[in-house]
């Protein structure tokens, strides 16, 4: 399952470079026409974040300016790097690589290993869990399930931020993680998996990073080889690198500049496996010309839903709470979010059942729901609950669709109806493209009516019927697709991962909900003890439990259910309270002072190349197109005027006259040459603007903060027809001075 999204499934490709730029705000063209140099995009949730740097890619790509073999975007997901590729495709930007850190690592180390290290490369495990409990057994320690995931998880944290097993205890301690087992006997644990991996000739996921951070570090001929390949970067969800992937991105880069980083410090969800915004907050330290943009608008909430994500911010604490972006809501008004209190567990999730069938028989789409909780465990209630009210669901995490059993079965059926459909039967009395993919997938089990209940049965029909859906769009979007189009369209997706949307409820973790969304969200279980978790003690903890829950209200396009239970199971004691994150926000709890966003407002900021530490500038920038005929602008020149030299000008030649009079007094009074006022294009174009307001005149490129506070009133009142310090019209100052 992918996030459902409203645009169109099947949009028609940009004619032309410019056409990319088409429908992004200012902050969004910033970030899509800023190709040179390093930028950092602060994006809030829903703010568009994925729509800007595929577009920028795209944008550069289709002016040729980016080469597509040498782009390299990575991301943190095998789903996300799918979404990504199937729009740079729709873009008409095939070519690019999009991928995981995990995959781009591995595809190079595959490739090196013959020449940096010689033989053929150990077989990757996809679970170490096993390879744990061979190493306990080795060490003669008894491990539960439990214990077995906690120690692997220890192992993983140390090593994607390279710590080994010698340094484990210290650094365990530095970083205020509380281990499973004593600090030493974890440490005897890790030293003796990587015993077992060497036995066995096999790495794990965290050693394809370690090795091709090696290979690339001591084999110089190769890492140039590589940096010959991709010459520019782009790194999504930055917030949640971890050291490891930020050393392998810097091989990567050597000492180019040509990089793009995204990430709202906000979302840092995963500082558990070693995560941590360090890395998005540090970035202008480390690259003082970096231009920053932040993107607040919010296109995916309602102003209810948007009030709420930031009040939950506005009590945070941190730092990156010291950079919380403050959202706004580009929505109509919704409705506001629902509280519910009950007795217990059970009643809560049969309130939730009962409302979501309510819900769906009003008209709401099941796949256009969700019911989001901390932990996996809390599942089992909901799946019950929701089995029993006769409502489909499906859980997030599960089989992704192109490798289920019956999507795999289906795609053959098809492809085989695409290339001997003359001879099948079932084909005999239908023309259209979606009555062929009914009449084929019947034959796989798909008929008009669902299934009754839950279970196997009713996900193999859901999956199907997703196909069926998905051939009655893709023909309204191309009329007279044939079948073989169709095949064609899935084997890309699948190429993409790029799934179609499952009929069903989801039921998914806080933690895998991240980067989707849906028109109805139920949070469920917001009570202390499990929102905040038990096991969260510090500050920084519990910030990052405040941050997982506004994750969770951000997945919500309209409606929002929040909901707690006073005991866990019927009959218990009441003791359970409200969450603490939602003391102010829900009626009748005790509001708690907030703070004003520090970074709050959107915008650029643009940094001085080669001067590190010095302060940001605020920049508002028109997009760069052509005022006259709307081409993209890329000339400076150009870029000052908003025009291309060669279309028509509307200056005004009296009021371009007197601010050069008025500019070459300015010059003699300061003793500076008259440039430094301001340079002639910029005159120029206050000419054909003719400004009202200082915000109007701020936009002018050449204009800047310091020029518009020394030079803004004279200027203006130029514009407006007077003469700098008078109310007289400069024609009658003039003649009185004849």
């Amino acid at each position: 399952m992918t996030a459902a999204t409203h645009s169109t499934l099947f949009p028609q490709v940009p004619d032309s470079a410019d056409a990319v730029l088409d429908g992004l705000d200012p902050e969004q063209r910033e970030v899509a026409t800023a190709l040179h140099g390093p930028v950092c995009v602060l994006a809030g949730a829903g703010t568009g974040k994925t729509r800007a740097i595929t577009h920028r890619i795209a944008y550069g790509v289709r002016a040729g300016i980016l080469q597509p073999s040498s782009v390299l975007a990575v991301t943190f997901t095998a789903r996300a790097a799918g979404e990504m590729r199937g729009r740079l495709r729709q873009l008409g930007a095939g070519g690019v690589q999009a991928r995981t850190f995990h995959s781009a690592a591995l595809r190079q180390l595959q490739y090196f290993w013959p020449k940096a290290i010689g033989g053929s490369m150990p077989r990757l495990v996809d679970r170490k869990i096993q390879l744990v409990a061979d190493a306990a057994a080795a060490c003669r320690i008894r491990l539960d399930r439990g214990e077995l995931r906690d120690v692997t998880a220890e192992i993983e944290w140390s090593k994607v931020t390279q710590t080994v097993p010698a340094d484990y205890a210290p650094a365990a301690a530095k970083a205020g993680r509380e281990a499973p087992r004593d600090p030493a006997e974890i440490a005897q644990l890790y030293a003796a998996y990587e015993d077992v991996k060497r036995e066995r000739s096999v790495i794990d996921f965290e050693d394809v990073l370690l090795l091709t951070v090696a290979v690339l570090q001591d084999r110089h001929d190769i890492a140039e080889q590589v940096r010959a390949q991709y010459q520019h970067f782009v790194v999504d969800e930055y917030q949640d690198v971890s050291p490891l992937q930020q050393r392998l991105l810097e091989l990567w880069l050597g000492e180019r500049d040509n990089l793009c980083v995204v990430g709202d410090a906000s979302q840092t969800i995963y500082s558990f496996t070693g995560a941590t915004p360090d890395h998005l907050l540090d970035f202008r330290t480390r690259h003082p010309g970096a231009t920053v943009v932040k993107l607040v608008r919010d296109y995916r909430s309602t102003p209810q839903v948007v009030h709420l994500a930031n009040g939950l911010l506005a009590q945070a604490r941190g730092r990156a709470a010291d950079h919380r972006l403050e959202l706004v809501s580009q929505r109509a008004p919704g409705p506001e979010p629902v509280y519910a209190e009950y007795t217990d567990e059970p009643a809560e999730a049969e309130g939730a059942a009962r409302r979501i069938r309510e819900l769906i028989d009003s008209g709401v789409p099941a796949a256009e729901i969700a019911v989001l909780f901390r932990t996996n465990a809390q599942s089992e209630t909901y799946e019950q609950a929701l089995a029993d009210a006769g409502v489909p669901y499906q859980l997030r995490g599960a089989e992704r669709f192109f490798d289920r059993p019956e999507v795999r079965k289906a795609g053959v059926a098809l492809r085989g109806a695409a290339r001997f459909g003359g001879n099948d039967s079932l084909l005999d009395d239908v023309v259209d493209l979606p009555s062929q993919v009914r009449a084929v997938l019947s034959g796989e089990g798909w008929t008009p009516r669902p299934p009754a209940g839950s279970g196997a049965v009713r996900e193999r029909w859901e999956s199907l019927a997703a196909l069926v859906n998905l051939a009655q769009d893709f023909a309204t979007a191309r009329p007279g697709a044939t079948l073989a189009d169709l095949v064609t369209e899935l084997d890309e997706r699948a190429n993409a991962q790029h799934a179609p949307t499952v009929q069903g409820v989801t039921l998914a973790s806080l933690h895998s909900a991240k980067g989707l969304e849906w028109d109805v969200v139920f949070l469920v279980g917001v009570a202390e003890g499990m929102m905040p978790i038990t096991y969260a003690k510090t500050d920084e903890q519990i910030e990052e439990e405040r941050r997982l829950l506004y994750v969770g209200v951000t997945r919500a396009r309209e409606r929002l259910h929040v909901s707690w239970a006073l005991a866990r199971s019927p009959g218990g004691r009441p003791s359970r309270r409200p969450s603490r994150f939602l003391d102010g926000l829900r009626p009748g709890s005790t509001a708690t002072t907030g703070r004003a966003a520090a970074g709050g407002a959107g915008g650029i900021e643009r940094g001085t190349p080669g001067i590190r530490g010095s302060a940001p500038r605020r920049v508002q920038r028109t997009p760069a197109r052509c005022r006259v005929c709307g081409r993209t602008l890329t000339d400076a020149g150009e870029m000052k005027l908003m025009r291309c030299d060669d279309c028509p000008s509307d200056m005004n030649e009296g009021l371009y006259e007197r601010l050069r009079d008025w500019r070459a007094e300015q010059a003699r009074t300061s003793g500076q040459p008259a440039f430094c006022v301001f340079t002639d294009r910029t005159l120029m174009a206050i000419a054909e603007t003719a400004p009202g307001d200082e915000h109007e005149l701020a936009r002018i490129p050449g204009v800047g903060m310091r020029k518009l506070t020394r030079y803004g009133t004279d200027v203006l009142a130029i514009c407006a027809g007077q003469y700098p310090g008078t109310d007289a019209d400069p024609a009658e100052t003039n003649s009185s001075k004849k």
